[in-house]
This record gives structure tokens, sequence and C-alpha cells, in this order.
């Protein structure tokens, strides 16, 4: 079966595992007709797409905004430029915003901007507050979709959301921190960069309800609104270590590990478990060294190609908007961590 595309990419658009599409396209036996026509028909929509990106003339810019530790845009940045090389040359230009800390006026003031200046789309990671659900609506208005990234906006005018079940994230860190405290029992600090994120809220909704049902022993302490930088995300858990000399375990759902660790460190208090988010290298760096477990990782680049296709779908004007498909989220440990791109 003749294609120009990735494997991986192919399985993504027809919601296949990679090793099924290859069986398919190289021939092989024990493949049903009905897997072998949804194969051909994920060829023919990205032949569509690119086909129609082309074909417009234009090199599609879009804009990438932000609220989040420099971390992790470094590595949202990383993984949209690799990915802006797996379509066909000039299709996509990526222009990033990136702050650590935004007040909502800020950031509605400056996707005003970006509306005003005209883009072909936007790719937002912002909190779930009206003041930017409104700013959403007015950009779908001026035609301009906006997809959200690993934290959504439900209630918005957004076209797509590409990220991962934060819900199911949650609940496999309240399962992995269970089962290693045991019946002893503990309690777990629970960091969050800021109550503003529907992503972080619904992380933390699973994993306490998880904890509630299955581990009613394992008590939660959470602290917010350190917005992931290490100066106030220590200050409070150093805060949260002298009020509660139970605290024996970590899920951090905001960052902010290492000044989380060192809080441990200066209390001289062990952590048992500690559970975090994301690949970035920060965490890379720590799981090396044994100082966390766990992280649990998704894809960013599978986040990124997700973002494109949505924007291309409506850009091209294609008759079946993309539906992007929840990102999957693997449990990383020192023994299994994959190569830095």
């Amino acid at each position: 079966m003749a294609h120009l595309f990735l494997v991986k990419d192919i399985a993504f658009q027809a919601g296949l595992s990679t090793a099924t599409v290859d069986r398919v396209l190289n021939g092989r036996p024990g493949v049903r007709r009905q897997t072998e026509m949804r194969v051909k028909a994920a060829i023919a929509e990205l032949e569509k797409q690119q086909a129609g990106a082309m074909g417009s003339g234009r090199t599609l810019a879009i804009d990438i905004v932000m609220e989040t530790p420099q971390r992790f845009s470094d590595a949202v940045r990383a993984a949209f430029e690799a990915e802006m090389a797996t379509f066909l040359p000039g299709v996509f230009r990526c222009r990033f915003h990136f702050a650590e800390v935004m007040k909502p006026a800020e950031l509605v003031q400056l996707l005003d901007r970006i509306r005003l200046r005209g883009t072909h789309g936007i790719v937002l990671k912002a909190p779930d507050v009206a003041e930017v659900a409104a700013a959403v609506a007015r950009a779908d208005a001026a035609g301009i979709p906006v997809v959200t990234l690993v934290t959504d906006l439900p209630n918005s005018a957004r076209i797509a959301y590409a990220g991962a079940d934060n819900r199911a994230a949650g609940e496999t860190a309240a399962y992995l921190i269970g089962e290693f405290l045991g019946a002893g029992g503990g309690k777990v600090l629970v960091t969050l960069s800021s109550g503003r994120f529907r992503g972080e809220e619904e992380r933390e909704i699973g994993f306490r309800r998880v904890i509630r049902a299955r581990y009613p022993e394992i008590g939660i302490t959470e602290i917010s609104e350190g917005h992931g930088t290490d100066a106030a995300t220590g200050t409070l858990a150093a805060a949260a270590l002298a009020a509660d000399p139970t605290i024996n375990a970590v899920y951090s759902i905001g960052g902010g590990n290492r000044a989380v660790l060192a809080a441990f460190d200066a209390a001289k208090r062990p952590v048992r478990v500690f559970v975090a988010h994301d690949l970035d290298a920060d965490n890379r760096a720590l799981l090396a060294a044994r100082r966390i477990g766990f992280v649990l990782h998704h894809d960013l680049r599978t986040d990124a190609r997700s973002a494109f296709r949505a924007i291309m779908s409506r850009a091209t004007a294609l008759p079946r908007a993309v539906t992007p498909s929840l990102s999957s989220v693997e449990i990383v440990t020192p023994y299994n961590m994959p190569a830095a791109d």
C-alpha cells in the first residue's frame, strides 16, 4: 500500500496500533478487511490535509500561548519544532508566547492582540476562567481556531483539546502511591501550580477519588499557587512539612520538584515515594538520580501533531473536522526512561 507518511501518523489518524498498521501496509496475514479499510481511509485523510495545505499556496502561521514554568515550555517548544519537520516543508510556522505567570487580564490582552494581528490558529494552555473563555469566543468569531493544550477549556469555543486524560493520570498516581505505601499508610503532599487550571484540578480529583475509595488510611495535604516555580513552591512545601510531621510522600501535579525535595532535605525528612508529571529536563535528572520514583509522561509530540491537524482541518476547509485522540499516559521509571529527543 503506497504512502508518504510515517506509520505512527497513519496509526494516530486511524486510531489503531502501529503494529496493526505495519501489518496492513506490508500485506501480512491476519488482518480484517475493516481494519485494512480504516488504514486506507486514514492515508486518504492525511493526503487531503497536506494537499489542502499545499494547494492553498500559503504557510499556516500559528501562535502557541502558554502560562507555564520555563522547563515545561522548553519541552513544548521542542515538541512543536520537531513535529513541524514531519509535515511538508513550509506548511507550519510557529510563534511562541510563553510566561511563567500571567494575570488573566494580561493573557486576554495577548489573545486579543494576536486576533487583531491575524493568525491561522492558536494553541492555548491557560486557566479555565471566564475572561479567557470570552477571548477564545472572540477568536472563534473572527474565524481563528483555538486548540487547548494539556489543560482544557471545555466550556469555551475551542475546536479541540490536545493532551492526556488528566483524571486517569491522577488515578494512576493514586494507585502507584497507594500500593507503594501499603497498609502502613502515610500522608501525601499534593502540589498544584494553581487551582485555576482545569487539567491540574482533574488530576487532583482523580487522585483523591482513588485514595478515598481504595486507600483510606492515606491522608492528603495540598499546596497550591506556587505556579510551578521553585522559589514559591519550595516555600509552600517547607511550610506544609513544618505543620505536619506525617507527610512522607509526594504527588507533584504542578512541578517545582527540585524545590520540594530541597524542603524535605532541609527538614531531614525522607520521601518514601514521589510521583511527578512530564519528562522535562529537571525530571529526567531527578529520575536518573533516583530522587523521584515515577514520572507520568505523555508524548508532547503527539499533542503537537493533534493540534496541527485540528488547525489544518479548519484552515483547509476539510468536510470532516479532525477530532484528536487523547494521548496515552506512560509510567516512566529510571529503568525505562526514553532517550531525550
